[in-house]
């Protein structure tokens, strides 16, 4: 299908462990998206250890050609149940998002997932199936436009218990909850943020249980245009002027005096605004009818050095400067092509600036490897 099948996750661990019980592994190919959630029995990494083999065992199964029914025929026959308590030692939830909108959901003893559309709860019927003396609910339905999918662990429909909740926040609480909140994110890791710091506030700062959400959004696909550095040959600048305008979606130019091509060949002002430069970053500038100008080398370096620490878009997000802005845009975009000129910039040739000055390839490189593993589709073009 023509949209988005965007993925977002979460986890929080127990208090006092530094692992979480749960994990949440997420897979992109051609044809479908897979999620999976698995919470392993207890907490601490005993728990990760157990919920981490089933969700890579899950997700490598599935990337290798096997069936649904002989993945979950095998974790069902390989997990092993607890003696004492009669119950696994690790749960699952698998999700299968198909590029045509069909997706395919089972369920071992995990919280329900929550589906819905827009601000609507979609009640999808379940079948149940025996295997290796395993009850697994199935569902297969249709995901469309503004359609999503809420995986959670027991940690989340716990979070409160004995204290706000006597019972807990409760499946039909955080369902609720959903529902009335996820028209208003952009995303699926806001969503997922969001439902944490619920828990984080209802657990009093003190996580009971181990959390996990994953959330799955399907939305119209958002693109991003990023113009590094000017061509080789002075005479492809309107050629590459003209592919940064042609695309549909949001513009930024990196770098000084590429910015002062993009504006020259446009026949429109660059501005400089100081007011955003902070954390030793330069200035961004303005152009009319391009979505953001920064400077070049020092601002990408900044952004990879965001991209590389994992940062959420949530701490960057009220920043003014060019990385923090630079940084969010890769983040909300989905599609994204970058257009990396070869000319070396004299200014950049000087030996007493730092080795990274001298990467620029090498930094497009690792960002683009970056956003792939992100499941963004990028595109590089050099001129």
């Amino acid at each position: 299908m023509a949209l988005k099948i965007d993925v977002g996750k979460a986890l929080l661990p127990k208090k006092g462990e530094e692992l979480p019980g749960d994990t949440i592994e997420v897979d992109f190919s051609e044809s479908s998206t897979v999620v999976v959630l698995s919470d392993g029995l207890g907490s601490g990494v005993k728990a990760n250890i157990l919920s981490s083999l089933t969700a890579k065992m899950t997700v490598g199964m599935l990337r290798h050609g096997c069936d649904l029914s002989e993945v979950i025929e095998t974790l069902a026959g390989t997990l092993p149940v607890c003696e004492v308590r009669n119950i696994a030692y690790s749960t699952f939830t698998i999700l299968q998002v198909f590029d045509d909108g069909s997706a395919y959901l089972a369920e071992y003893d995990n919280p329900p997932a929550i589906i819905g559309q827009g601000g609507n709860i979609i009640d999808v019927p379940r079948q149940t199936r025996v295997l290796s003396g395993r009850k697994i609910k199935e569902a297969r339905f249709k995901l469309d436009e503004k359609s999503w999918v809420v995986l959670v662990s027991d940690g989340v429909i716990h979070a409160g218990i004995g204290g706000i909740w006597n019972l807990g926040w409760t499946h039909e609480r955080v369902q609720n909850y959903v529902s009335r909140v996820i028209t208003t994110f952009e995303d699926a890791q806001e969503m997922c943020d969001d439902l944490c710091h619920v828990c984080e506030r209802l657990y009093a700062g003190e996580i009971g249980d181990d959390v996990a959400v994953a959330t799955v959004m399907i939305r119209k696909p958002r693109y991003l245009t990023l113009m590094i550095g000017l061509p080789k040959d002075k005479s492809k600048d309107r050629e590459m002027l003209a592919q940064f305008m042609a695309r549909e979606g949001k513009r930024a130019v990196a770098g000084g005096s590429t910015s002062q091509m993009v504006a020259r060949e446009l026949g429109r002002e660059l501005r400089v605004n100081l007011g955003s430069m902070i954390d030793n970053i330069p200035p961004t500038g303005y152009i009319e009818g391009i979505d953001l100008a920064v400077e070049g080398t020092l601002t990408i370096e900044r952004t990879l050095k965001y991209l590389r620490e994992d940062r959420k878009k949530v701490s960057v997000m009220y920043k003014p400067d060019g990385a923090s802005r630079l940084f969010s845009a890769l983040l909300e975009a989905d599609d994204i092509h970058i257009l990396i000129g070869t000319a070396v910039n004299p200014a950049h040739q000087s030996p007493d600036l730092p080795e990274a000055l001298h990467l620029k390839s090498r930094m497009v490189e690792e960002f683009s490897k970056i956003l792939s593993d992100k499941g963004k589709n990028v595109t590089v073009t050099r001129f």
